[in-house]
């Protein structure tokens, strides 16, 4: 990968000229959000840039896309589908490259510089996509091993489905934020005795506020309602990846959940990662799924046999002193499940999967204690405490607590991460 002569990006910086990442901004000097993309610690202004007169000699894909990069969202960026992502990657990277070959169009005119190469310290970040639809899997295997461990024992650790299909449920929508957001301490029902015959809820704030370490993908191209998209075919499908923290109350899940799994244990928020990796930008760091020992039905069968990512997560909890704490570091390998694959399952009675739609992995641990992307294992179910720094302890958030999930894989250089997945825990609203 060439050099950047981008001022000031360090080797360790996530947003190298191998990533090129898209996302949302606004600026003082333009407060409607629209489209930039992270290098170092500096954004492009890719709706300053489009306004440059010679931006549709340098960008011949979007000629009849004008203003684009003006949208509040990546929507219809997205929706143009991953070999215009993919050109239009290689044109920044170009752009931005010591030994660009179109040194005019950015790097020697000052005055085009002076618009869209901004400090990342000067923007403010919105949510990259509308989202429609929003559905979680359940496709880390450690994690669904050592929970379901916990409650049903190792020898019914998991349901007979789960290495037959990816499990999922449909999520809500409404309530994903972009990193930074705050995030309310949810109420709802509750079971302060569990010992107690009968059980007998109370609503108030939820006592056992957990975390979820993800991975997120977002769909670029939609399927008509009633077709299938083949697993071969899914990839076509993907704009790019996000950090996704899927706040859970356990509580609240444990006494909803039955029959018809997760409400409002997991509704009140979920939290992405502000830039969008391109799919193109993952491909160097493909690795295999878990060994799956059950043969799968023919609709799940990929060709390819490296369809995950090896990318390196962890996850931070700073306390209301400021004192931060790894809880976690794990990776996104520890998948028995690919998006392919839930793609083609999503997809496969016919539901119509949609521009700007988003799908979890669900939560991915590894197998070692450290490796947990819950603190729901950390704690052994809320057994253990888990040791902070300064001989502080937790086994689910407190109020202040603030949770910083990170991502990031290759070499000094040629990193590529997301960005902070960053939400800090508000007290609840009193229970009228």
């Amino acid at each position: 990968m060439a050099s950047t002569w981008v001022p000031d990006v360090s080797p360790d910086t996530p947003f190298s000229l191998a990533n090129i990442p898209f996302g949302i901004v606004s600026s003082s000097a333009d407060p409607a959000p629209h489209a930039a993309i992270a290098i170092g610690i500096h954004v492009l202004d890719l709706k300053a840039l489009s306004s440059h007169a010679t931006f549709h000699d340098v960008f011949p894909a979007l000629k009849n896309h004008p203003g684009i990069f003006s949208k509040p969202t990546l929507n219809e960026f997205a929706a143009l589908g991953r070999p215009v992502h993919r050109e239009i990657r290689k044109t920044i990277q170009d752009l931005l490259s010591s030994e660009t070959s179109r040194p005019e169009a950015l790097k020697d005119n000052a005055e085009l510089r002076e618009k869209a190469l901004l400090s990342q310290r000067n923007v403010k970040m919105h949510l990259p996509m509308n989202i429609g639809d929003y559905t979680d899997f359940y496709a880390g295997f450690h994690h669904a091993y050592s929970v379901g461990a916990l409650f049903r024992g190792p020898q019914k650790a998991l349901q007979p489905n789960y290495t037959h299909l990816p499990v999922g449920y449909h999520g809500r929508a409404s309530s994903i934020v972009v990193s930074g957001t705050p995030i309310k301490r949810p109420v709802g029902q509750i079971i302060i005795d569990p010992t107690a015959e009968p059980k007998q809820p109370t609503t108030a704030p939820s006592r056992r506020l957990d975390i979820e370490l993800e991975l997120g993908c977002f769909i670029s191209t939609p399927n008509e309602m009633g077709s299938s998209i083949k697993v071969t075919d899914a990839e076509d499908h993907i704009f790019g990846y996000v950090i996704l923290n899927d706040w859970s109350a356990r509580d609240i899940q444990t006494w909803e959940y039955i029959p018809l799994g997760p409400f409002n244990g997991k509704n009140f928020a979920t939290t992405i990662s502000p830039w969008v990796v391109l799919a193109d930008a993952l491909d160097p760091f493909r690795t295999k799924c878990l060994d799956n020992w059950t043969p799968l039905q023919p609709y799940l069968n990929e060709n390819k046999k490296e369809s995950i990512f090896d990318i390196e997560l962890q996850v931070d909890l700073i306390t209301p002193q400021g004192d931060a704490t790894t809880i976690s570091t794990t990776s996104s390998k520890y998948l028995m499940w690919s998006f392919p694959q839930m793609i083609a399952h999503h997809s496969l009675g016919g539901c119509p999967m949609r521009t700007g739609d988003i799908l979890g992995t669900g939560t991915i641990s590894g197998p070692t204690p450290n490796e947990k992307g819950s603190l729901l294992e950390l704690s052994e179910g809320g057994k253990k405490d888990v040791m902070l720094y300064g001989m502080d302890v937790r086994r689910f958030l407190k109020d202040g607590d603030t949770v910083v999930m990170r991502g990031i894989c290759g070499k000094p250089g040629e990193k590529v991460g997301f960005g902070d997945c960053v939400g800090r825990i508000l007290a609840a609203t009193p229970v009228q």
